[in-house]
């Protein structure tokens, strides 16, 4: 893509906030405490105000945009299907979304070959787990503290973060437990093998006393996203999944955002060498161009509903439109090289240079990840690990935070700042021009940070 030039119309841009602000209700926000900003448009890895200020977006939309915004080929794609056939009921076989079902199987791990779409990546959880529960005839669901899995009822039940709170009835049928994170670990653990062995004894403890008849799945993003990019220490999905395995229990992992190509590999299931039972998905499948989501399913899982009817539809089920686009999503991230890219630009650009960031800033305490998925973990002190601001810290109490992402943007950088963290997540074509800008922009961000520090 060529550069696009920006023109700068405060006016427009007054207008658009106006009238979000009179209209529009915004998701997980106070609505008399925001002030949205009024994006003018957007083009590969960037995008830009009305004022004219443009941002490197490091957080790919909401992790969503692999491809970067505005691709052409896939605006092409959505245009061209438009023409062609803009929409048509779910029941039907309709050729582009039967594409795209094979595209996205073809890829997929194992035998997880049948594909059921959604809307979106909450709602392929709230029907991973349906599937699960009529699978095995059982109803709790076992999931991690330190996970997002969405906002629908299930999903937002399912969730381990404090977004869960005011939504959490109890009556979900979910039990939690505490996956693997050496750097805070639960276990007291020193070494990744300590941590992963403990984790797994913990999990099954669990399992014993909720009953393993009564479990119908475990749930597990196979990197934990929003949560902190938590990448699992070697044997521990292996070691999950010979428990599910052992008690018959269904193995579900969440790759709405670690899929296709975040990690360097098109699902990050293949770091680790293990295939589930079900695999959810969703915004990178088509760059959140439209909304598409769906659920991987396995041939023993799908076989429960030959001749059952499977009690589950959505009315845009594989909409053409985000159908197209997740064809020439797929063909360009093949075309293009992207997976590799985003191996290539964690391997040598981003890890190397976030760990040399953290050679030089007490604010941090860690750096993990892989691919175009990494974070930091912000403290304020290295030696005791105290997190740069409380759990889930609001108003005065996360003002550290807030100080360093309101650096980050002054540079020109749009971050991902969650809790105590911040996250590099640009596109998964990110260049390597553009990645060593993002990571300048951080390194003058984090001296802000720096001054909380102990």
């Amino acid at each position: 893509m060529t550069p696009h030039v920006i023109e700068p119309d405060p006016q427009a841009g007054a207008a658009v906030k106006a009238a979000d602000r009179a209209h529009v209700f915004h998701s997980w926000s106070a609505q008399g405490l925001i002030d949205p900003l009024a994006v003018a448009g957007a083009e590969g890895s960037y995008f830009w105000d009305y004022d004219g200020n443009r941002y490197l977006d490091f957080t790919s939309g909401l992790v969503y945009t692999n491809i970067g915004y505005q691709h052409p080929r896939v605006v092409a794609a959505i245009q061209e299907q438009a023409a062609k056939l803009t929409t048509f009921a779910p029941a039907f076989a309709i050729d582009v979304r039967s594409e795209a079902a094979r595209l996205i199987a073809e890829r997929t791990p194992g035998d997880l070959d049948k594909i059921f779409f959604t809307n979106g990546g909450a709602e392929a959880v709230e029907n991973a787990v349906r599937m699960a529960r009529l699978h095995t005839g059982r109803t709790k669901v076992l999931s991690a503290y330190r996970s997002y899995h969405g906002a629908t009822s299930t999903a937002i039940n399912l969730t381990g973060d404090p977004r869960r709170w005011a939504s959490d009835n109890g009556s979900a049928g979910v039990v939690r437990f505490w996956a693997p994170f050496l750097y805070r670990s639960p276990f007291y653990a020193t070494t990744e093998a300590e941590e992963s062995a403990r984790a797994l004894q913990h999990l099954e403890d669990t399992i014993a006393f909720e009953g393993p008849a009564t479990i119908a799945a475990i749930i597990l993003e196979t990197v934990p996203g929003t949560a902190g990019i938590m990448t699992p220490p070697p044997g521990y999905l292996a070691g999950v999944r010979e428990i599910c395995d052992k008690y018959g229990i269904v193995f579900v992992l969440d790759e709405v955002m670690a899929g296709f190509g975040r990690t360097g590999k098109w699902f990050a299931a293949e770091h680790f060498d293990v295939v589930p039972d079900l695999m959810t998905f969703a915004k990178g499948v088509n760059s959140g161009y439209v909304p598409l989501g769906g659920v991987a399913i396995s041939e023993k899982i799908a076989a429960t509903f030959d001749k059952r009817p499977y009690p589950g539809g959505l009315t845009y089920s594989g909409h053409p439109l985000a159908c197209a686009a997740a064809v020439a999503t797929i063909q360009v991230m093949e075309d293009e090289k992207v997976v590799e890219n985003a191996a290539h630009i964690g391997e040598n650009v981003l890890g190397p240079g976030l760990r040399e960031l953290a050679e030089r800033h007490p604010s941090v305490g860690e750096v993990r990840g892989l691919g175009v998925f990494w974070a930091l973990d912000l403290v304020r002190n290295r030696e005791t690990r105290e997190p740069l601001v409380p759990y889930n810290a609001a108003g005065e109490a996360n003002a550290p935070m807030a100080a360093f992402g309101a650096a980050a943007k002054k540079n020109g950088l749009w971050p991902f700042v969650n809790m105590n963290r911040t996250h590099a997540v640009p596109a998964c074509n990110v260049t390597e021009a553009e990645a060593k800008e993002g990571l300048a922009a951080l390194d003058a961000a984090l001296t802000v940070a720096d001054e909380h520090t102990a």
